[in-house]
């Protein structure tokens, strides 16, 4: 895996992802492809609290259950519709971003993963933005939806697609910022 700045301050980037079907899984995997760069892909149960100091991309992402972040009981409920195990049952992105810990210089950006249908409010992104600003992490971007075509999906053509684009623009945000604190650090 290649890394954003090279050299000894390597910056890595850490997509964190809620899924219950698995859509929100692959469209985190798209972002992170994106990227490529020194990326770290964590399901949201497995996900460290404490940001490292050398991420300084977080980009966290979810479903949107009832018009917003999951909560336990949407999570019972979509156990309940797909008859087995989903893939985020213990915790989702709400509960982790209460723990999370973070330098007030991490970069942020959201996405969730909604139903592709005309006029159904809410967004799991844009809730999770709210919080992250609240913490004192404002994005760097605007909330990005991606659309499934039911419940348990599948996604949408193209989403997939549109996801490595935005990861790439993302890099492109951060990247410059990442050089310059590798070039910092090999002054030193």
């Amino acid at each position: 895996m290649t890394t954003f700045s090279g050299g000894d301050a390597a910056t890595r980037a850490l997509v964190v992802y809620e899924s219950m079907f698995g859509n929100t899984k692959a469209i985190a995997e798209a972002v992170a492809f994106g990227l490529a760069g020194d990326v770290e892909l964590a399901e949201v149960g497995t996900a460290p609290t404490d940001i490292a100091s050398d991420v300084g991309l977080v980009v966290v992402g979810g479903p949107t259950h009832a018009f917003g972040m999951s909560r336990p009981a949407t999570r019972r409920s979509a156990t309940e519709a797909s008859g087995g195990p989903v893939m985020s049952e213990r915790i989702g992105i709400r509960e982790w971003l209460g723990e999370i810990s973070a330098l007030s210089t991490t970069a942020v950006a959201v996405f969730d993963t909604r139903i592709d249908r005309p006029r159904i409010p809410g967004s799991a992104a844009r809730a999770a933005n709210r919080r992250l600003r609240r913490i004192g992490l404002p994005a760097i971007v605007a909330p990005e939806s991606f659309y499934v075509l039911g419940t348990s999906g599948p996604l949408k053509d193209g989403e997939r697609s549109r996801a490595v684009s935005w990861g790439a623009h993302l890099a492109s945000l951060v990247r410059p910022v990442f050089e310059t604190v590798g070039s910092l650090e090999r002054s030193r």
